[in-house]
């Protein structure tokens, strides 16, 4: 069986790359509580996954909110079976200082 490996980044220019090489999006999922401060949870939409609280928005804006949040993006490239995997979450990165 294939070790998968999660990998970490703060970079914007490979998380750009990861997510459009999956055709993937930056939005922001709007609730209640966010809309009525103009604020999203991030996420990265894919074709088919659509919810009706995505709202897809620019890589600038969303570059934006993910550094005002001192995030980072941790992701898996491939499934265990050597799939493209679209794997991913947003982490508080501790290490960014004001």
């Amino acid at each position: 069986m294939k070790k998968i490996e999660t990998k970490e980044t703060t970079v914007h220019d490979e998380i750009k790359r990861w997510a459009e090489a999956r055709e993937g999006k930056p939005a922001v999922i709007k609730t209640k509580e966010r809309m009525k401060e103009g604020e999203g949870i991030l996420r990265i939409n894919f074709p088919g996954a659509a919810d009706a609280n995505f709202e897809v928005i620019s890589w600038e804006e969303f570059f934006v909110i993910f550094n005002e949040n001192k995030l980072k993006f941790s992701y898996q490239e491939e499934t265990e079976d050597g799939a493209i995997s679209r794997f991913h979450k947003f982490l508080k990165h501790e290490a960014i200082s004001d």
